[in-house]
């Protein structure tokens, strides 16, 4: 019914409390619903205990946004936990256990030293077989990266069109971050990462950047609260699934399992097929991630998400749009919010309110956000009504 999207910011912000309520009341503003009316905050968050030394962030948000009493609570699921927190508020209000709630993500990250940031994010991993040992999320994605590159004979200037449709993208979003940064082959291909081994192929514009922001959405099952905007915007898929957790592990790297069930979970639910879909808001956090999604969803056969993506058909006005906004890589990827910003950004998609941003006739979206190396997927049908 409505959404709030504070600018992602690579500096740090006052605090986690301000920037969380300040996208809820955002978002309770652009619905029309009286706050009295919220019955519950649903708020998505990594890190906040480890970089802020502030947990319980469900009342702390919900008290700064004069919520009342409601219940109010965090999802985590790693760099999933807005995805997390979205699939929560749908079950409340699908359940019928309340008519109207707010899904909030928040994180603060910018206010530490990276070293710090780092080793926190790598606690997404298996800790004792990868973050512990000293493997950050750079690289294992780096090894997904480079066994991609293996099994399909493909060089890393390859990815580079995840990277350039991106900030192409984001150079229009006003709250992505990365709004004035450019990306081509050259530049791509040639910005390595400071301290990161050279096996490791992932470089600075194959990694989304780590940032601060916050965004939220309100859901509602009350259609007389639910008729601000000249159309509305209806989930009507919520799936999620898990893989295991240390990569290693897994038969295939490669095949994402999670990806795969939530995917078909939610769009079985939602009666959809890959035609249906207008929009593909894909976790990106590196373009490795992105190609892996567009293969096992199903929306390009494996082995082919790099030649789709050079054909254009990622662009905003491809076959199947993609980091509409910009996002992971040039939003940025306040990890906890990130999820919840796909939400809200397609919220405006849907409702044909994305401006520079808009996908000509869009009236179907798939979103999805990942935990870890695909270890949490969280997957949600739009339909625009």
């Amino acid at each position: 019914a409505g959404a709030g999207l504070a600018k992602a910011t690579l500096k740090p912000v006052s605090s986690l409390e301000k920037i969380g309520a300040s996208a809820v009341l955002d978002a309770v503003h652009d619905s029309g619903i009286d706050k009295s009316r919220i019955e519950a905050l649903y708020v998505g968050n990594m890190m906040s205990g480890m970089l802020s030394k502030q947990q319980h962030l469900g009342p702390l948000i919900a008290s700064a946004a004069g919520l009342g009493p409601v219940e109010a609570l965090t999802a985590e699921a790693c760099c999933g936990s807005g995805g997390a927190a979205l699939r929560l508020g749908y079950l409340a209000v699908a359940s019928g256990a309340y008519d109207t709630v707010v899904v909030a993500g928040v994180e603060c990250m910018k206010h530490r030293k990276t070293d710090v940031v780092t080793e926190a994010l790598a606690a997404a991993s298996h800790w004792e077989q990868e973050g512990g040992r000293g493997l950050s999320f750079v690289m294992l994605n780096g090894l997904v990266m480079t066994r991609y590159m293996q099994v399909h004979g493909v060089k890393h200037r390859d990815f580079a069109p995840f990277s350039i449709n991106a900030h192409k993208n984001g150079s229009t979003a006003a709250h992505a971050a990365l709004q004035h940064k450019t990306v081509d082959v050259d530049t791509y291909e040639n910005t390595p990462i400071p301290g990161v081994p050279a096996s490791c192929p992932i470089q600075m514009f194959d990694a989304s950047a780590t940032c601060d922001g916050g965004a939220a959405v309100v859901l509602t099952a009350d259609q007389s609260l639910a008729s601000r905007h000249s159309s509305r915007v209806r989930i009507a898929g919520s799936a999620a699934a898990s893989d295991v957790l240390a990569i290693q592990d897994r038969a295939d790297m490669l095949d994402m399992v999670a990806v795969r069930l939530s995917t078909q979970k939610a769009m079985k639910q939602a009666g959809l097929t890959h035609n249906d879909i207008n929009i593909f808001e894909l976790h990106d956090a590196f373009p490795i991630m992105a190609c892996m999604s567009l293969e096992n969803t199903g929306f390009v056969e494996p082995g082919g998400g790099l030649a789709f993506a050079a054909s254009g058909e990622i662009g905003l006005s491809g076959r199947l749009p993609i980091a509409t906004f910009g996002g992971l890589k040039a939003r940025g990827h306040p990890v906890g919010a990130s999820g919840v910003y796909q939400a809200a950004e397609m919220f405006l998609q849907l409702t044909q309110r994305a401006g520079k941003n808009q996908v000509k006739d869009a009236q179907v979206a798939l979103i999805q956000s990942i935990g870890g190396v695909a270890s949490s997927v969280f997957t949600h049908a739009l339909v625009a009504e």
